[in-house]
């Protein structure tokens, strides 16, 4: 029987629990990253972006936690699992790693035009090696050192797009995200045995740079087009993760495994997309 305290206090305390975030610079991961360090947790910053990087790791750590950061590319097998096994040597272990690292869409040119009836392009790879390759890597390593502490919480970002079809996005993304869903029930299954825990966060429309990316990129859709597809009628603020990132992260969802939690403004009670 595990014993998560009695007051919310305790049950929600992540103080001096070893954390590990990927896609830490921006977005999502920012806001998960903000989300622990504020609570109090040691957090290790990962993402490929360097500038981006340093810049938000000195401005966590003004907070109550402790931060370091992790120029990481998540596509390296090798160095995902260097980068865990330092968090373990440095600290002695980790308690939870939240794997959300995650790139751009492909351009429409490459991708959503041709549509499935392409060939495997740049864009199918870029797909499969960033967002799924990734993410395994980080789930595989991070499952080797909880395994030894026979405890832990791996929590990986997905999103709605890979429990449904979805016409804003491209076949790729919406593939490799929801091959993650099916990884994770299973790793989560497999690991349990363990003590370790496997869940996803799945989001819908969120203010990101990734949309920005997308924008970039050839998609003409807007915040206001993605905010008519939300019963809520606006689109998420990646602060409005954070809740849900300590849940997951702290003992209060030490019963939770296995479980997706869409987070999308109600987007998935409608067909409206």
């Amino acid at each position: 029987m595990s014993s998560v305290g009695d007051s919310l206090a305790e049950i929600f305390d992540v103080r001096d629990t070893r954390i590990l975030v990927t896609g830490a610079a921006s977005g999502l991961g920012l806001a998960i990253a903000e989300a622990v360090v504020q609570a109090g947790a040691v957090v290790t910053l990962a993402d490929i972006d360097e500038p981006g990087l340093q810049k938000q790791a000195d401005r966590l750590s003004g907070f109550a936690g402790k931060v370091r950061s992790e120029v990481l590319d998540v596509g390296d097998g090798d160095a995902v699992r260097a980068a865990i096994d330092k968090v373990v040597r440095v600290d002695g272990r980790i308690d939870a790693v939240f794997a959300n690292a995650a790139g751009g869409p492909a351009s429409p040119a490459q991708d959503r035009d041709t549509g499935v009836v392409a060939a495997l392009d740049s864009a199918w790879h870029h797909e499969l090696a960033v967002h799924l390759n990734g993410t395994v890597a980080t789930v595989r390593a991070a499952a080797r050192a909880m395994i030894e502490q026979e405890n832990g919480s791996i929590v990986l970002t997905s999103s709605t797009a890979g429990l449904r079809a979805d016409p804003h996005v491209p076949y790729s993304y919406a593939t490799v995200k929801g091959a993650m869903l099916n990884f994770a029930r299973q790793a989560a299954l497999e690991l349990a045995p363990h003590g370790i825990r496997v869940n996803v966060i799945a989001p819908g429309p969120f203010r990101t740079n990734i949309g920005a990316k997308a924008h970039a990129a050839g998609f003409t859709i807007t915040d206001k087009d993605w905010a008519r597809t939300v019963p809520l009628g606006r689109t998420g603020d990646p602060a409005e993760l954070k809740g849900l990132a300590l849940l997951l992260g702290s003992k209060a969802g030490s019963f939770i495994t296995g479980a997706v939690y869409p987070i999308d403004g109600g987007a998935m009670l409608t067909s409206a997309i």
